[in-house]
């Protein structure tokens, strides 16, 4: 048999569309072609392959014109996960495989030169794209896998998954019954399936009730905690905004297995997610040099940026206004939406960007405007311009703006230790779940009817948020935000209706920058 037929899956955004590997042996001058809008990594499969067969004791047809053909042609290709089935598609089209054992399985997986089996990246998007052709009552084949890979893509339930360390397990378990082995090869045996590893005792996270002081810094993350709301912190530099920050995520509710899936799958396409994360919500702190790229995604083929790779966890910005302009403006519309789409000429990828943003930055360029230890020596112009770079439309998306101010070291030394994280997110769960009984979302999601609906104010309440409004001048987005953190702190207080002493305290949240 000349001609030898594989099945595999590419990568598309956060989906993986199914690839034929087509694989063809004929006479003529010795060549290794491939085709099939393939990147550079994926051509360069035709070295790694012939090494890995050769050192694996199997026959690379040196006489021959080996094609390779990657279909669909017009879908692009990229990374070594190609290896294996080029590999498979050689050895097959020598007659030395079982075909009908060959057609059950789809494939993928970088080789070594030694023929050891490297991990890819995005396991779990081609298991997820098995899972929902399987809900859709399609025909699926059988996922084989590099160990690693494996034991990522077996958190999804109900697929038939096998992991295979190097290149004569494979070949070995679809080996013709009638082909001749090597003398010193071992009997045929069936790919061992791929099992979830088990899971792994993740580390503490950072405590709360280590930062001293700060109440009301506390009190708002407990708040945004509750509804999904984005947080910015505004003080001098050592006053634990970062402290804060990097305990937020130890406050929220432990994913759910829907939402631990979208955010393995897109950290997964990303290569950096491990076993130990399962579950746990994700705290992303980009350097404030990011491009937008580095924050949004981009790139040819387009990858996911900082913001998807938060999606169900933190994005905390660190010295906020540092970042490039172009990089800010471009958080508004995921902000607002939970969602990117990244155009290219030739192509689009979508992925999902429901983050919560947590940011902080001092009030001046040398940090100390209204601090009581230090006096500021900026200039009025300076203060604007360096508070100007933030702009109107990022700052209204921002639910919370809260102050962190400078505790004298005297009253730090004395001051006791603050309630621990457990305490405050048992707090968060109870709120957080009335919300999802009520409404189906965090407080932070809610629109339109639905907002109009559960946020509901008296007759006294609506007037007071109207007064309110008109004194500050604010947009509708900033009135609709003032009413969604007021449902949150009722949530808190567990009322079911927001009272007048929610809406107060919610519009305190809504402070314009000290000395802008």
């Amino acid at each position: 048999m000349s001609l030898a037929v594989v099945h595999s899956r590419a990568l598309d955004g956060l989906n993986a569309p199914p690839v034929t590997v087509e694989v063809h042996l004929a006479n003529g001058l010795p060549s290794f072609t491939l085709v099939g809008l393939a990147d550079t990594e994926v051509k360069e499969a035709r070295e790694r392959v012939r090494a890995a067969l050769q050192t694996s004791g199997l026959a690379f047809p040196h006489n021959k014109r080996i094609t390779v053909n990657l279909a669909p042609a017009d879908l692009p290709k990229e990374s070594g996960r190609f290896d294996l089935p080029i590999a498979l598609g050689i050895v097959a089209a020598q007659g030395e495989l079982d075909l009908r054992r060959l057609d059950g399985f789809e494939f993928a997986g970088e080789l070594s030169l030694a023929g050891e089996l490297r991990p890819v990246r995005g396991a779990l998007a081609m298991a997820l794209a098995l899972h929902a052709e399987r809900q859709r009552g399609l025909p699926v084949r059988a996922l084989v896998l590099p160990q690693a890979s494996a034991e990522e893509a077996a958190l999804v339930d109900g697929l038939d998954l096998h992991a295979a360390r190097h290149l004569l397990d494979v070949v070995q378990a679809l080996r013709r019954d009638d082909a001749e082995p090597a003398p010193d090869a071992p009997p045929r045996t069936p790919l061992p399936r791929a099992v979830a590893p088990p899971g792994e005792p993740a580390g503490p996270l950072p405590d709360l009730r280590e930062v001293k002081g700060q109440s009301g810094a506390k009190r708002a993350l407990e708040i945004a905690a509750t509804g999904g709301h984005a947080l910015l912190m505004i003080g001098p530099p050592g006053t634990g905004k970062s402290m804060l920050a990097q305990r937020f995520a130890g406050l929220l509710p432990p994913l759910s297995a829907q939402e631990a899936l979208e955010s393995a799958a897109v950290l997964s396409i990303g290569g950096g997610f491990r076993p130990a994360q399962w579950r746990r919500r994700v705290l992303r702190s980009p350097h404030h040099g990011a491009s937008s790229v580095a924050l949004v995604g981009g790139g040819s083929p387009p990858r996911p940026g900082e913001i998807s790779l938060a999606h169900h966890g933190v994005l905390f910005l660190d010295e906020l206004p540092e970042f490039p302009r172009a990089a800010l403006e471009a958080l508004r519309e995921p902000m607002e939406t939970g969602r990117i789409t990244i155009s290219r000429a030739a192509r689009q990828a979508d992925f999902p960007a429901r983050f919560q943003l947590v940011a902080a930055m001092n009030p001046c360029p040398c940090g100390h405007l209204g601090s009581p230890l230090r006096a500021c020596r900026c200039s009025p112009d300076a203060v604007l311009r360096y508070q100007s770079r933030l702009s109107g439309p990022l700052l209204d998306r921002i639910d919370l703006r809260i102050e962190v101010p400078a505790v004298p070291p005297d009253l730090l030394a004395r001051a006791p230790l603050g309630e621990a994280s457990a305490q405050v997110a048992a707090r968060v769960a109870v709120a957080r779940q009335r919300a999802l009984q009520r409404q189906g979302c965090c407080n932070a999601w809610l629109a339109g009817d639905a907002l109009d609906r559960h946020g509901a104010l008296d007759p006294a309440g609506t007037a007071f948020l109207r007064a309110a409004a008109a004194r500050l001048g604010w947009s509708a987005r900033s009135f609709h935000r003032v009413l969604r953190v007021a449902r949150s702190i009722a949530d808190l207080a567990g009322r079911e209706a927001i009272d007048s002493p929610d809406l107060a305290e919610a519009i305190q949240y809504r402070r314009a920058l000290h000395g802008g």
